[in-house]
């Protein structure tokens, strides 16, 4: 994440977003679903693209706003329910929307906590809510990757297309969502102090060490934020983790309903590689895995399609519904917020910065 100084100083998304990126992104998906519609187009094939597609497509449009409604239900719990349907909307959709057009090092996380400020809610509130959405994340990477692992004794989750290489490379990305969890979760839940003291040594590095800085204010709300999260009822961590999980598994199910929308497949293996596509479209380093997660798509959900110019036309609609549509919405919404003063007062901002146990004990109550 980002250092939250921009944020406090009151800078706009203008600051926290790149017109490089945008364009980047927006081109890489132009130019990667062309040429995938180039290479699998046949002439006769546009003769079975049919109306009776279109009701799979919808319902995969359906199942992006209860992703987007799950993930604002989520926000909404974290935030103590202070903040309106509208403004958790408002913020889930621009963090979806920078998340779109910045490279997996940056994400969405930045511009999702300038959104919060500007929905009533403490700068040092919103990275905690922030880190609690990470820790869930994770926790629901830790249920789903033993998944994939077991059932891939048994169905070919990874593609004997990718050959060796593709399967080494995702066992890395399995082992790294593994490892991140279990250090995130024992240095959140169990033991703050000793990851605190971890990430310093790391960013005493010489190529690190111009960040320590920055660092240290993130690592001192990962404390306080430690403790809040301990403090919390059982039963608000688990509300909180079944919105987390039903939001990724929205998300993830995505690919594989836009396939059963085009045709009848075996539905477990394509869910299942659908999950096992999204966990490495994570690791794409182009702004928002544009490029990437088109040839993803094609690596492991082409092989089930019966004719060629069905993989074109639905990545086309998956990168649409998912990647285009965010886009625009976005786009709306961060003018929204250019075109709108300001709610949160910075005195408030810069006092929740100042002192992250206070905002911690803010969050803590019920």
């Amino acid at each position: 994440m980002k250092s939250n100084k921009n944020i406090q100083t009151g800078t706009s998304p203008r600051d926290l977003l790149s017109g490089k990126y945008f364009f980047i992104s927006i081109s890489l998906s132009v130019i990667a679903t062309a040429l995938v519609l180039y290479f699998t187009y046949t002439p006769d094939g546009f003769e079975y693209v049919q109306l009776k597609r279109i009701p799979g497509l919808i319902i995969a449009v359906v199942v992006l706003i209860l992703k987007i409604w799950f993930t604002a239900a989520k926000i909404r719990l974290l935030a103590d329910n202070r903040m309106s349907w509208a403004g958790a909307f408002r913020v889930v959709i621009s963090w979806d929307f920078a998340s779109a057009i910045t490279p997996s090092t940056i994400g969405g996380a930045p511009l999702g906590i300038y959104a919060m400020t500007r929905e009533h809610v403490p700068l040092g509130k919103a990275s905690a809510i922030t880190l609690y959405s990470l820790l869930l994340d994770q926790l629901f990477y830790l249920m789903v990757i033993p998944v994939l692992l077991i059932t891939g004794i048994y169905l070919e989750v990874i593609p004997d297309n990718t050959g060796f290489i593709g399967k080494t490379a995702m066992g890395l990305v399995y082992i790294s969502l593994l490892l991140y969890g279990f250090v995130l979760a024992y240095g959140v839940l169990w033991n703050p102090a000793s990851l605190k003291k971890g990430v310093r040594a790391l960013f005493r590095l010489p190529v690190l060490r111009k960040h320590s800085e920055s660092v240290e204010q993130e690592l001192d709300n990962l404390v306080s934020t430690s403790e809040g999260l301990r403090n919390r009822p059982l039963r608000f961590l688990l509300k909180a983790y079944t919105l987390s999980s039903l939001a990724w598994m929205a998300r993830a199910s995505l690919p594989a309903i836009v396939v059963l929308s085009f045709l009848p497949a075996d539905e477990v293996l394509l869910f299942l590689r659908s999950f096992a596509m999204s966990f490495a479209s994570l690791f794409m380093p182009t702004p928002g895995g544009s490029g990437g997660v088109e040839a993803l798509f094609v690596i492991f959900l082409g092989p089930l399609f019966d004719r060629d110019i069905f993989i074109g036309i639905a990545t086309f609609m998956w990168r649409f519904i998912t990647f285009y549509l965010i886009l625009g919405v976005g786009i709306m919404v961060v003018s929204w917020y250019l075109n709108n003063a300001v709610v949160t007062p910075l005195t408030d901002s810069a006092k929740s910065t100042s002192d992250p146990t206070d905002t911690s004990s803010e969050i803590n109550k019920k």
